[in-house]
């Protein structure tokens, strides 16, 4: 695309360029907060490596209170990674913590501010979807789907965001739903609930849905309805 990908894109420890999106194909120890790729990770657990970070040699944490602990100490030395995970775990109720959603935005605003173009666009997603902006909701599902702007790859979670943003008006969402309903993306197979979702972003103006409405219809022989 033209675009240079920055030098943070990196495994640390074969300083090739992490796969997208980065959050599947990589991990992240609180120890260090460095995201090794996954190819790294399983030659440090072929050499032996099970219970200790490839990167810093740090011994990982067995819970969740040990993981928080280590987590804190670094956000405490200004960590931009550490911060925006943070941010995660107060927004998801992650790690033993109380779902937080103004804390979180607090964290990811702070990693901003040092720096961290992931935690700057998410802080932005995030106060927009805790306002019941429905196309931000849409969008953080996109990024969960996708793994992207730092955040592991959730299907599940993606599919209850496109749920939400759908019953507060988005029709994209509907369309994302229809399709992932219908052919069984991620989610249990429903074609049923798959045209619903279509239907409902079809007779709101979405052309790419009543496209797809079309394909149905030819696919059940229905000619006459399909090019309607």
């Amino acid at each position: 695309s033209g675009h240079e990908r920055p030098e943070g894109d990196r495994c640390p420890i074969c300083f090739d360029l992490i796969e997208l999106p980065m959050g599947h194909h990589s991990k992240t120890n609180a120890c260090c907060m460095k995201k090794i790729c996954n190819g790294c990770d399983l030659a440090a657990t072929r050499r032996g490596m099970y219970n200790s970070c490839p990167f810093c040699r740090t011994n990982t944490p067995s819970d969740d209170a040990s993981m928080l602990a280590m987590i804190q100490k670094r956000v405490s030395k200004g960590d931009v990674e550490a911060i925006n995970h943070l941010g995660d775990n107060y927004y998801h109720g992650g790690l033993g913590l109380a779902k937080d959603a103004p804390r979180a935005i607090e964290l990811w605003t702070r990693a901003a501010e040092l720096g961290s173009l992931d935690a700057s666009l998410l802080a932005m997603i995030q106060e927009r979807v805790h306002k019941g902006d429905a196309n931000l909701i849409k969008n953080l599902a996109d990024r969960y789907y996708h793994g992207s702007l730092g955040l592991a790859k959730d299907v599940p979670r993606a599919i209850e965001s496109w749920t939400k943003a759908s019953e507060i008006g988005s029709l994209d969402a509907h369309h994302e739903l229809g399709h992932r309903y219908y052919f069984g993306d991620g989610i249990e197979e429903d074609e049923k609930k798959g045209i619903y979702h279509w239907v409902q972003a079809a007779v709101r103006g979405d052309v790419e849905s009543r496209h797809k409405l079309g394909d149905v219809a030819c696919d059940y022989g229905n000619y006459e309805l399909a090019v309607q």
